[in-house]
């Protein structure tokens, strides 16, 4: 999904407003409103097999997996927030069912494409990384069964890389595993 510059500075409560009426989604950093275009096909079957996936093997449990309509607010320091839309989370403190948005994900998923991969390793991977419930940042590349994720470790995140569709995806934290290859289903 590619973000489109929107100039005039707003609160965090003219944005949430503003996000209840409009008819597509934009995410807010700093007082500033980015508006957000679709994805590909591709983008939208990895993360929705990720919804499917995790919501299957979770069912039952303390942990929910959340799709790219649910917002995730962050303190950016210096009095500054941001709303994203991350493609994907995994959360597993209780949330109200009326919420707008959490701020305590254990696991993120974002989805690589060629207008967001910047923000996503970057921007985001900067900000994601302070959440301190976040266990797990997932980067999924879209023409290819191939993650880069960032898992907290005692001293920071640590970086690993799965590749192939035999590979599977193990998050301890939230008891689940995902292979690949069910991922990566219908990716052409």
């Amino acid at each position: 999904m590619s973000l489109a510059t929107a100039k005039k500075h707003i609160t965090c409560d003219e944005y949430l407003h503003g996000e209840l009426a409009s008819e597509i989604r934009h995410e807010y950093i700093a007082g500033h409103v980015y508006a957000m275009s679709g994805g590909t096909l591709n983008h939208q079957r990895i993360a929705g097999n990720f919804l499917r996936l995790s919501g299957n093997q979770l069912s039952g449990k303390n942990c929910f997996p959340t799709g790219s309509d649910f917002k995730l607010h962050m303190p950016l320091g210096g009095g500054d927030e941001a709303f994203y839309y991350p493609d994907g989370m995994i959360i597993c403190v209780p949330v109200a069912g009326d919420a707008l948005y959490t701020d305590a994900p254990s696991v993120i998923l974002e989805v690589l494409s060629p207008s967001t991969r910047r923000n996503d390793e970057v921007q985001k991977f900067r900000d994601y990384l302070t959440i301190p419930t976040l266990q797990t940042y997932i980067l999924a590349e879209t023409d290819a069964p191939y993650l880069t994720i960032h898992r907290r470790v005692d001293a920071g995140f640590r970086r690993e890389i799965l590749s192939g569709s035999e590979a599977v995806l193990h998050l301890a934290e939230v008891g689940i595993s995902l292979s690949l290859a069910e991922l990566y289903e219908g990716v052409s």
